[in-house]
């Protein structure tokens, strides 16, 4: 290379003057303002003397809390109590209930019981007053009649005493012999046996286990055979109770003055004298 060739300097060019003179008073602006800044500062400000306590947020938030805990706490008693009232109410209800049920039950069993004891009471009158009637009948019928024959005299006169059972042979003897088995059973209307009776039922079954057959009920019954005279009577005669064919009680003469008879449900089935209630009158069927 020759020595008179061109060097390129290193020197960095030069800069315009009006960018160097914009950046110089900018510069000594930011500076001026800092130094007044600083002048000024000093002067204004005051010495801290105490420290101020800035105010908690968590205590009126602790406030809240506690007084919504209390109403729900005295809301759940408010339930609490509701729920036991209603409970003692519902109880309470119960006991009424159950009370006024057993109250209608006494009164209904006092009141069937007064009406039973009503009815035996009707109809132990009613068994009274016709035992009277029977017997007035009877003695209106066994007053003598009045006639100046002596023969007709004699002829009322009253025949030879009821025979006695020891006389009882063949079917009767078997009619007396099943009338008196039957004597303790119970009486039941319309029983037919074998361990309850109504009065034509045991005359029927009597008269059946020699092979009669008699008529089911006591008013044709009492005009099934020949009519005899209770002093005329012989075991196995049917005794009846009322009008022939119009009969309510009918029962066995058994012999020795004495009949079998299922009665009524307070005596059932039983054997009394014919002095403890007379029959109207009698049939004879063998």
């Amino acid at each position: 290379m020759s020595h008179t060739a061109h060097i390129p300097s290193h020197r960095k060019p030069r800069q315009r003057a009006s960018k160097s003179a914009l950046r110089a008073g900018v510069a000594g602006g930011v500076l001026s303002t800092i130094a007044v800044a600083g002048a000024a500062g000093p002067a204004q400000a005051e010495p801290v003397t105490q420290t101020i306590e800035m105010p908690t947020i968590t205590s009126g938030l602790s406030t809240a809390v506690a007084a919504s805990a209390q109403a729900t706490q005295q809301v759940a008693l408010d339930l609490e109590t509701q729920a036991r009232e209603d409970a003692a109410a519902e109880s309470a209800a119960k006991k009424a209930k159950k009370a006024k049920a057993e109250a209608v039950r006494k009164a209904e069993a006092e009141k069937k019981a007064e009406a039973a004891a009503k009815a035996r009471a009707e109809a132990e009158a009613k068994e009274r007053a016709e035992r009277a009637s029977r017997t007035a009948e009877r003695t209106t019928l066994s007053a003598p009649s009045s006639s100046s024959s002596g023969d007709s005299a004699s002829a009322s006169a009253p025949s030879s005493a009821p025979s006695s059972s020891s006389n009882a042979t063949g079917s009767a003897a078997a009619i007396v012999a099943f009338a008196k088995a039957q004597v303790g059973d119970a009486y039941v209307s319309g029983g037919t046996g074998p361990n309850a009776w109504d009065c034509s039922g045991l005359v029927q079954a009597a008269y059946r286990t020699v092979g009669i057959d008699l008529p089911r009920v006591s008013q044709s019954q009492s005009t099934a055979g020949t009519q005899v005279s209770l002093d005329n009577l012989q075991p196995g005669d049917i005794l009846y109770w009322g009008g022939a064919g119009s009969a309510y009680h009918v029962a066995i003469y058994v012999g020795d003055g004495q009949f079998v008879g299922a009665q009524n449900s307070s005596t059932g089935t039983v054997q009394r004298s014919m002095d403890y209630d007379r029959p109207s009158g009698a049939v004879r069927v063998l």
